[in-house]
């Protein structure tokens, strides 16, 4: 394991660092490949320094963040629900997080709770209440069962998203900015926003790195893995507040950004295999690429307009999984 380990994740971070070179170098100021690592080793000039430092830089890293989140709470989610069109969004958190951050935006509260950070603060908090809602409803003599978790994460989504949509019908003034934050975006995001979310995927990528092992053994079953010695209900509880965490954070700095979760770890599990001792840091690379590339068609593609971000993954990845679907009807096994 530790060979394919080294083999797959050699491979990702050549191609991640690939990737962050090639977005550095391309916008509507394309500066040549050479220029980008003088910037980074301190000998660019003052243009290419502003650009490179000050715009791009800083996006491409919450890029990198926002992926890894979402790539490595999908492969949590889909671990623990033994599901594998499961997403970071399965449980009502996006739709949590984006009543909190539409409020914010309705209300005109931006810079009065927590300063310039109050919609990524509100964002995470009522994302974060939302799971515990979710669990509280789907809980019962102590148990979690995934089918009741995932239809109380169904009801609870469709609840809050009649909310999201009555606040958008009371908005005039601002229902441009609720909608273009719930279509997700890294536009206008300094440095300030990696500093606050990069904690939480650190710690959170950290933590579900150690369930690697308790989630192979759930795809032989709950009963089987309690009988390998897995502590079932500590373990759905770990990897889901985890995956929570991981979730909220991402949506309260860029907004809404879908499929990211449900197609890297199945890309990586088509590739790699079941193992998610593998799945779980090579989602950490991958869902950085799949981001950090969508970003850059996102500003690139209608230049020198931009299309929000979660318009360029939803389009990369509706498509996928319809065929995810295909195949489940078919009969194949997922």
């Amino acid at each position: 394991m530790k060979r394919r380990l080294l083999l797959y994740g050699g491979g990702a971070t050549l191609l991640l660092f690939f990737s962050f070179t090639v977005s550095l170098s391309i916008g509507s100021s394309m500066i040549p490949l050479t220029e980008v690592w003088s910037v980074l080793l301190g000998n660019g000039d003052d243009v290419s320094n502003a650009i490179i430092l000050n715009v791009r830089l800083p996006r491409i890293v919450l890029a990198i963040l926002v992926g890894s989140a979402l790539a490595v709470a999908g492969a949590g989610f889909q671990g623990v629900l033994r599901n594998p069109l499961a997403d970071p969004y399965i449980l009502g958190v996006s739709s949590g997080a984006s009543v909190g951050a539409a409020f914010i935006i309705l209300f005109g509260l931006q810079s009065v709770i927590f300063g310039k950070y109050s919609i990524p603060v509100v964002a995470f908090i009522t994302g974060v209440l939302t799971l515990l809602l979710v669990i509280k409803i789907a809980m019962k003599n102590g148990q979690i069962k995934k089918e009741t978790l995932i239809l109380s994460g169904v009801i609870v989504q469709a609840f809050l998203g009649s909310f999201i949509s009555l606040m958008v019908s009371m908005s005039n003034t601002v229902i441009n900015e609720i909608i273009f934050w719930m279509m997700g975006s890294l536009t206008m995001r300094g440095w300030e926003y990696s500093k606050i979310m990069a904690p939480y995927v650190f710690i959170g990528i950290v933590i579900l790195l150690s369930q690697g092992r308790a989630l192979n053994l759930f795809t032989l079953g709950e009963r089987q893995a309690l009988h390998l010695g897995v502590n079932i209900e500590r373990t759905k509880i770990i990897v889901l507040v985890t995956s929570t965490l991981l979730t909220a954070a991402a949506v309260s700095v860029s907004g809404v950004i879908g499929f990211v979760g449900l197609v890297v770890p199945h890309l990586i599990r088509l590739v790699v295999g079941p193992d998610y001792r593998l799945i779980i840091p090579l989602s950490v690379f991958i869902g950085s690429v799949y981001v950090l590339w969508a970003d850059t068609i996102a500003r690139m593609i209608l230049m020198p307009k931009e299309i929000p971000l979660g318009v360029v993954t939803a389009i990369l990845g509706a498509p996928f999984f319809a065929y995810l679907l295909k195949k489940g009807k078919r009969g194949v096994h997922l």
